[in-house]
């Protein structure tokens, strides 16, 4: 499958048809609990990622929150 990932385009060969937005994170190796996704415009909730498929063509923007400041 091909993704348009943050304006890049990537390839991902072990993605099937019945992949999901869950399976696209593990396959990146990020961790969910910091994330915000668009897929094709729209924001997917954390609680939809394993309900929401994938298909080979998509546009995803993925955000990673990273914590910090002074003390």
């Amino acid at each position: 499958m091909q993704f348009v990932i943050n304006g890049q385009s990537r390839d991902f060969a072990d993605l099937r048809p019945e992949s999901t937005v869950a399976d696209l994170i593990e396959t990146l190796g990020l961790k969910g609990d910091r994330l915000a996704i668009e897929r094709n415009g729209d924001i997917v909730s954390r609680a939809d990622w394993t309900a929401t498929p994938v298909a080979s063509g998509d546009k995803f923007e993925i955000v990673h929150f990273v914590g910090g400041g002074s003390f």
